[in-house]
């Protein structure tokens, strides 16, 4: 086992973590960076990137975070090809151990794990992930521009993508397994009163239909009725899962504040979280915007706060 002593660990290799980097290491701080088991996180699986700043035309996802990572690499970020899956963070330095059995002792440390879409689980649902499947209408919902789509789910998320998408797409079909939304009423009322979405109750995903060539994307789906077992074909272009979000911080449970979903707490209006010196930034605290550009929004914050600690702790 090998022991590594760090002013400056970042644990995640997504736009918060590497942006923390950058910033960290233009510094003179010399971060150490954990890339985790999905380096580059859910941009790795978005094909065309059209909100990125800073690109006139589209960009595909993965090379977006090939070149944050080399950035971050030439103004002086030490990358390890590692997970993080202990921490104690009760003394000081900061204690964090890798799955290879490795760990890094930190003045500071940036979590910046990410979350990743909750997903169906289906084997046709992952052929089509990124070609007419999706997990977020945000970040896809304009390549569907006066096409038909459908959105999976009950909740607050699955209202919230549905009314966007409303505003783009020809129409939007709901499909939940329930009677009834689980959201909130002003929600609900908004869905109701909204002419171009229609909801299919009671109802499952039993198929998505789709065509290989000339390229592959989605053209329909059939929904099973769970009451009646009734299946009904309906012809969408996209197709989008919306039935929540799993923040990465098992490795984290019981040694910093979590709130009831498993995101990390921070204080108001900053990244720092409820243990001195530890930071967060991203997807993993954030439930509400989950964009690329407001994690690297914060991984600026959480770098910039954190030099500001490093600095409180030498005075």
């Amino acid at each position: 086992m090998k022991s590594r002593k760090t002013k400056f660990l970042v644990i995640g290799a997504g736009p918060a973590g590497y942006t923390a980097a950058i910033y960290a290491a233009r510094s003179n701080l010399e971060p150490v960076l954990v890339r985790g088991p999905q380096p580059g996180g859910q941009l790795t699986i978005t094909t065309e990137i059209e909100n990125y700043p800073g690109f006139a035309e589209p960009v595909q996802g993965p090379w977006l975070m090939e070149q944050m990572a080399e950035q971050a690499k030439r103004v002086g970020t030490t990358m390890i090809e590692d997970e993080i899956v202990e921490v104690d963070f009760s003394s000081r330095p900061l204690r964090c151990v890798g799955a290879s059995g490795d760990e890094y002792l930190a003045d500071v440390v940036v979590i910046a794990t990410g979350a990743q879409a909750k997903w169906l689980g289906r084997e046709d649902e992952e052929h089509f992930k990124g070609f007419g499947v999706s997990g977020c209408a945000t970040c896809d919902g304009f390549f569907y521009r006066g096409k038909p789509v459908m959105i999976i789910g009950g909740g607050n998320a699955a209202m919230e993508e549905a009314l966007y998408l409303s505003q783009l797409a020809s129409h939007v079909t709901m499909v939940h397994r329930r009677d009834e939304f689980r959201g909130e009423k002003i929600m609900r009322q908004r869905v109701a009163h909204n002419d171009k979405i229609t909801v299919l109750w009671d109802s499952v995903l039993d198929e998505i239909k789709g065509e290989e060539t000339p390229a592959r994307g989605v053209i329909g789906v059939v929904v099973r009725n769970v009451k009646t077992d009734e299946k009904k074909d309906v012809q969408v272009d996209g197709i989008f899962i919306a039935i929540g979000h799993s923040p990465a911080t098992s490795a984290f449970k019981g040694k910093i504040g979590l709130d009831d979903e498993g995101y990390i707490v921070t204080k108001p209006e900053t990244t720092e979280t409820s243990v001195a010196g530890v930071f967060a930034a991203g997807d993993v605290c954030d439930k509400k915007y989950r964009q690329a550009v407001t994690a690297a929004g914060m991984g600026c914050m959480a770098a910039l706060e954190a030099e500001k600690y490093l600095n409180s702790l030498e005075e």
